[in-house]
């Protein structure tokens, strides 16, 4: 989900008056300001400095995120297993000078001598104490002669180390020295005789260890159950965070099975992969679970949680905290997984290999959800919803993380990415199936935003992805196993198409490409086609041309209609290699237009001569519907873009928003907001921002007072509509408000009193984010104490998440001062929405400052319980605020992009 649909816009300009008397408050514009420039300049230089030294600072306090970013140890590319995996390896070890050769701990990568076969993993947990102690018994073949093992550890004590032939000589080998090298996170066992190849050895190691407050490796959380406050400990390993928990080979290629087993207190129940196998119990009242061996897996999709949740079960088990089980929050989330298990085995043609599939719903996590193997765990806002008072877009949001995590029990469980450099093979396909027509819940799950590269020739993908599953299962792959796999398809259907010389230009080449159509005048019904690498900052690509690849090529499959104002051709498909290409199309004269990327299949973007940018725009204003609701969203979402990007000017967006009164679809409502909410964040605080809102809303006023607000039923109960109704009017609404209509305003001050009043909300849930943040925008600091009041008080976890980010929209610096304080201080701000706090201050227009100099105030209790991951989301999305903040300083100080904009209003007013 985007940032800019991912929460409520802020209100903005309004005075603090309430219901009938709300009106809009004189913003004050820059236009007799003149900024010097060099006072502009240090302005950017200090963020700059600010960012760059902020980053330096991340990365030297955490090192081991940069397996993340050194992906240039050899990749795989094809064949079976064995030979996989050797050539991953061997690439890493093929350019090593000569004291390297000698000190393999330096590399990023481990080195290729041994590959493990089994882990056996006894855990003793001390809940009481927050410490867990263990004992790895690793059994491993050879590979290359060696006396060296090194494997990853990182947080660990480690006690004893014992080293194991299996030949039939006994005792342990003799250890010559042992010791951890921190900074690629390994430990290092030298030998004194040497391990000869296809020999296996068993290595034991003796460890203990902290549970940690960082959420990452195994680490603990808690929460409160009829006040009493309750712990729980679960792990987060992906991408390389195993070591943090037990020594092991922690990299994706190295597989192997795994036997865990659990001890701790009778109080507390275990889960992991595999199903309980059997069960001990000690007089002391401690219990051991031991569970069953599971298929070969990558380390970090092993998982296990100590806690003392309940569960409720429908063929797959969802464990929470006992009132979220009790209170049925998690039903949804329990039957659409069921269904989505079967639909994914009838699609793959590949059943789920475990027995078993839990569902773990934990307070804190520092991601929405992982999809360990038989085990996956999310964070409570994305799997647990009230369904009184959750909106349709939070369940909407809530299937999709799901869909995406069981679908990874297939991409990424089963068949694992060889490298993280080809981590999209499994997110790729997890994504997608987001978005593919669903039906569950009796819900359609609608194709949104799907913008993947149609083949143009007919064959079964499933069967494709059936033949790819089947042959690496339990195994690795890299991009061209599955390249290869559509390649085979093709040739069985007499296609000779190389499909990794295609993708290649995909996902090799950095960005994606812009296709240009116009009309060939020297040639009768031609056109010109031509292709380059698309890049929003235009200057930065004149200023820097060494920054950007001319020769960047794609493979493109365009697919082109022409029209008029009656009537659109069948679309053909042209497959465009070069730079610039001509071809024959349909007849084509003045008035007929031509139109490209048929319902937005491709994964580019579409640019046209004016002259025919005209006639569709002037096709949408008297009959839009000859053109696919999918291509009229594709046509504003391509046409904000180009002009964004400089590509085209600024009066052809908003003479193509002009027909939106007529529109009654919803995905061309939502590609235009989007781009809306974007040019009003440039265009904020600027003396141009009134003619831009005013304009705006002469667009939406039509369709909103069409629309309304929810209908309620004469019981008071609100009445269902169909999906796509609902999000339309949300959408609009949304608009309405956030750009200042005085009815939208009124309404939601009027809600938002009658709920203070009667202590009873009768806000419809689907609008409730809307509502809540126009009302503290608009309303006294006694609203903003109310709905702190709420949040406080609610137990629904969607609720709470609204409730929170409508504090965020306040115009009270004191108030958004006061909530970036008490996400730390307060237990009532859970630590898993501290980060959200931050960043919605951030959003804030009047909060950017405030959650800028707050980030770096607690950096240190930030960087120590929070993933480092969103934190640097924090400093991206920050840092993008100030840098809009300093094109305001450029446009109020004589730029050119806020005259040529409101030159741009002023002919679209005119004309119309």
């Amino acid at each position: 989900i985007g940032i800019e649909d991912a929460s409520m816009r802020n209100g903005r300009t309004l005075s603090d008056q309430w219901a009938d008397s709300v009106v809009v408050r004189p913003r004050t514009t820059e236009q007799h300001i003149t900024v010097n420039k060099r006072l502009v300049l240090g302005f950017a230089i200090s963020i700059l400095t600010l960012i760059v030294v902020t980053a330096i600072a991340i990365t030297l306090s955490v090192s081991f995120e940069r397996c993340a970013a050194e992906s240039s140890g050899g990749l795989a590319a094809n064949g079976s297993s064995n030979s996989k995996w050797k050539k991953s390896r061997d690439g890493n070890i093929s350019h090593r000078d000569s004291e390297d050769e000698q000190q393999p701990w330096r590399h990023l990568r481990l080195p290729a001598t041994l590959r493990p076969r089994h882990y056996d993993l006894p855990l003793s947990v001390y809940m009481e104490n927050f410490t867990f102690s263990g004992e790895v018994n690793i059994e491993f073949e050879c590979v290359y002669s060696t006396k060296l093992i090194v494997m990853h550890t990182d947080r660990l004590e480690v006690e004893k180390v014992l080293v194991y032939s299996d030949s039939k000589k006994a005792g342990a080998m003799r250890i010559q020295r042992r010791f951890h090298y921190q900074p690629k996170q390994v430990y290092v066992i030298a030998l004194h005789r040497e391990m000869k190849p296809l020999r296996t050895y068993k290595i034991n190691i003796t460890f203990h260890a902290l549970i940690e407050h960082e959420l990452l490796g195994f680490f603990r959380s808690s929460y409160v159950l009829n006040g009493e406050r309750r712990f729980l400990a679960v792990t987060q390993f992906s991408p390389t965070h195993a070591r943090k928990a037990f020594p092991c080979f922690d990299e994706p290629i190295y597989k192997a099975t795994f036997r865990v087993s659990l001890k701790h207190e009778s109080s507390y129940q275990s889960l992991s992969n595999m199903p309980v196998e059997a069960s001990t119990s000690d007089e002391d009242g401690w219990v051991t679970n031991h569970f069953s061996r599971t298929p070969r897996m990558s380390t970090y999709y092993l998982a296990w949680a100590v806690c003392n949740f309940t569960y409720r079960e429908a063929v797959i088990r969802l464990y929470a905290r006992p009132d979220a089980i009790q209170s049925g929050s998690g039903d949804y989330a329990l039957h659409i997984t069921k269904r989505l298990l079967q639909f994914y085995q009838d699609y793959f043609k590949v059943k789920y290999y475990l027995p078993k599939l839990d569902l773990l719903a934990v307070p804190k996590h520092p991601y929405a959800a992982m999809e360990n193997w038989g085990l996956s765990v999310f964070v409570e806002q994305k799997i647990l919803l009230d369904p009184d008072v959750s909106s349709f877009s939070y369940q909407m949001e809530l299937t999709m993380v799901v869909v995406h995590e069981i679908c990874h029990q297939w991409f990424g469980d089963l068949v694992t990415p060889v490298w993280w450099e080809d981590f999209w093979l499994k997110e790729g396909f997890a994504h997608y199936f987001e978005y593919i027509r669903l039906e569950l819940r009796g819900l359609v799950m609608l194709l949104l935003q799907v913008q993947l590269i149609s083949l143009p020739i007919l064959i079964s993908v499933s069967v494709c992805l059936q033949d790819y599953l089947m042959t690496h299962m339990y195994g690795n792959a890299a991009r061209d196993d599955l390249w290869n796999k559509f390649s085979e398809a093709m040739q069985r259907e007499g296609k000779d198409i190389n499909i990794t010389q295609v993708m290649d230009r995909w996902t090799l080449q950095m960005g994606y490409p812009v296709v240009t159509i116009s009309k060939n005048d020297s040639l009768d019904n031609s056109v010109t086609i031509s292709q380059e690498h698309f890049i929003y900052d235009t200057d930065a690509k004149i200023q820097n041309p060494e920054l950007f690849n001319k020769s960047f090529k794609w493979q493109i499959p365009l697919t082109l209609a022409v029209g008029n104002s009656s009537y659109i051709s069948t679309e053909t498909i042209i497959w465009v290699s070069n730079k610039t290409e001509t071809h024959r199309v349909g007849h084509v004269d003045g008035e007929t237009w031509l139109l490209g990327n048929i319902n937005q299949t491709g994964y580019f973007r579409v640019n046209y001569d004016l002259h025919n940018w005209r006639l569709l725009i002037q096709q949408l204003m008297s009959n839009p519907t000859i053109i696919s609701v999918g291509n009229r969203a594709g046509l504003i979402d391509d046409v904000f873009n180009l002009a964004r990007a400089g590509y085209l000017p600024q009066n052809v967006p908003l003479q193509m928003i002009l027909y939106l009164a007529q529109e009654t679809e919803f995905l061309p409502w939502h590609a235009a907001s989007r781009a809306l909410y974007q040019l009003d964040k440039l265009l904020d605080r600027t003396e141009d921002h009134s003619l831009f809102s005013d304009y705006v809303l002469r667009q939406v006023e039509p369709k909103y007072l069409k629309l309304g607000w929810p209908a309620t039923s004469p019981d008071g109960s609100f009445m269902q509509v169909a999906y796509q109704t609902e999000e339309l009017q949300r959408e609009v609404m949304m608009l309405a408000c956030s750009f200042g209509n005085k009815h939208c305003h009124r309404q939601a001050v009027s809600l938002i009193s009658d709920w203070i009043s009667s202590n009873k909300n009768r806000i419809p849930p689907n609008v409730r984010d809307i509502v809540y943040c126009t009302g503290v925008s608009l309303m006294d600091e006694d609203v903003w104490e109310f709905i702190w009041m709420k949040f406080h008080s609610s137990t629904a976890i969607s609720e709470k998440k609204v409730l929170l980010e409508a504090l965020t929209c306040s115009d009270n610096i004191f108030l958004l001062n006061r909530l970036l304080n008490l996400s730390l201080t307060s237990d009532l701000v859970p630590d898993q929405d501290v980060i959200d706090v931050i960043i919605h201050v951030g959003r804030n227009p009047l909060g950017r400052h405030l959650a800028w100099r707050y980030f770096r105030e607690k950096w240190d209790i930030l960087n120590s319980r929070h993933n480092i991951m969103k934190l640097l989301m924090i400093i991206l999305i920050i840092s993008v605020f100030y840098l809009l903040l300093l094109k305001e300083f450029i446009l109020t100080s004589g730029g050119e992009s806020a005259p040529a904009f409101a030159r741009a209003v002023e002919i679209v007013q005119a004309n119309v």
